[in-house]
């Protein structure tokens, strides 16, 4: 009777146990995730993330695969002619691509060309033959081996507001290439060693999305000098970014480096890290704009903005020296500002209800509208005009101004 109990115990912790491994189970299984999905308050925002990032990866692929008449043909360097690296099928990201796939952008999304940058045409002309051409057309330099192919990195360093973000949207613009734009947010994770991987997931999404730009902006916040009190974790990071960048699987087996590109832009060049800087072999400095740059600047900012018959370009070009484009946006946004500011007053002085504005009735920008404003109201018109063709204060300042340019 007692080997009959202990029989009879035996199973009963047996079906315990199994009904118990059951229920984790289908806990697990089913229960967990349904139940994080309908708590997670964000979840409907990640699914459409999720699904925005897989339609650009899908419009990326199947550009590439447009773009190449043969998918077969292949130069003596193992390159495909176009830029065509598989088929749409073919990709399949892990947990941390997806996530990363997130900052990928389609260069048909990216609305700056190289039209819409002032200035700066020697710069745009190395960056289309020494980067733009190698990246997307290997096999017209296959004839140089490694030696032409394009550069593991490029630097855009120079004072800020200089179009240098601009000069990176345009390079992916008119590339073609995949373009990851790269935050800071994108490679932070609070698990330990999660980082790391974000960072491998950058690269492998890169080779599977080649011809790829990397872009990071602000470089030196996340690549800095190493120092000895420097965070493990973000330590780390760095160091895993250069093996990726440069290290075994930055080839492949005809010693051809991958069509990756990490595009950087900074304007505390002295504080990226040096081994980072090594990596980077293409600089390119990005100065303020001189006369004639400022010049097709104020041309792009004012197209389309109405001008008075009067309105000098040239001398404003002239006074702005030493302003960035950025500024030179701002000194224009602030200048269009006043007819409108001068018309409401004057409507509003009137009686006139608001409702009933006529846009056309505003007067063209003027030459005086670029010198300041105090409280709100334009003061040229309540002393000496600052501008004159004959005054001889105004044509020194100019003259003082060109050859403090030209000195610099």
């Amino acid at each position: 009777m007692s080997e009959q109990k202990r029989l009879g115990n035996l199973l009963s912790g047996v079906m315990f146990a199994a009904t118990v491994v059951t229920a984790y189970l289908v806990c697990k299984e089913f229960v967990a995730p349904y139940m994080s999905k309908a708590l997670d308050p964000d979840r409907e925002k990640r699914e459409t993330a999720k699904l925005k990032a897989q339609e650009t990866l899908r419009r990326i692929r199947n550009r590439q695969i447009r773009d190449s008449d043969d998918s077969e043909a292949k130069d003596e360097n193992g390159y495909p002619h176009a830029g065509r690296t598989g088929h749409v099928e073919d990709l399949v990201l892990d947990e941390y691509e997806n996530m990363v796939a997130l900052e990928v952008v389609a260069p048909e999304d990216i609305p700056t060309g190289f039209g819409a940058i002032g200035g700066l045409e020697d710069i745009i002309e190395e960056l289309r033959e020494s980067i733009i051409y190698p990246l997307t057309m290997p096999h017209l330099y296959s004839h140089g081996g490694a030696l032409l192919s394009a550069p593991s990195g490029v630097l855009l360093y120079g004072p800020p507001g200089c179009g240098k973000t601009m000069l990176a949207k345009a390079v992916a613009r008119e590339s073609g290439a995949s373009f990851i734009n790269l935050h800071i947010s994108t490679i932070t994770e609070k698990w330990y060693g999660d980082s790391n991987k974000l960072v491998r997931a950058v690269f492998s999404l890169a080779r599977k999305l080649q011809p790829a730009i990397i872009f990071i902006d602000e470089i030196d916040a996340v690549l800095g000098t190493r120092r000895s009190g420097e965070h493990e974790a973000s330590g780390q990071v760095k160091a895993e970014f250069m093996t990726l960048w440069d290290g075994l699987t930055s080839t492949n087996a005809n010693g051809i480096p991958a069509r990756i590109v990490v595009l950087g832009a900074t304007n505390r060049i002295n504080d990226i890290d040096e081994a980072i800087l090594r990596r980077l072999p293409k600089k390119f400095p990005v100065p303020l704009p001189d006369m004639q740059q400022r010049r097709r600047i104020l041309e792009l900012i004012l197209d389309g903005t109405k001008r008075d018959a009067d309105f000098d370009l040239e001398y404003i070009a002239k006074v702005t020296a030493g302003m960035s484009g950025s500024d030179l946006k701002e000194a224009c946004r602030d200048a269009a500002m006043a007819p409108m500011r001068e018309y409401i007053r004057n409507h509003r002085a009137a009686g006139k209800s608001m409702s009933r504005v006529d846009p056309k009735e505003v007067r063209g920008i003027r030459t005086q509208d670029f010198f300041g404003h105090r409280g709100g109201r334009t003061f040229v018109h309540e002393r000496q005009p600052v501008y004159s063709a004959a005054s001889s204060d105004v044509q020194a300042q100019v003259e003082e101004l060109e050859d403090t340019e030209s000195l610099s």
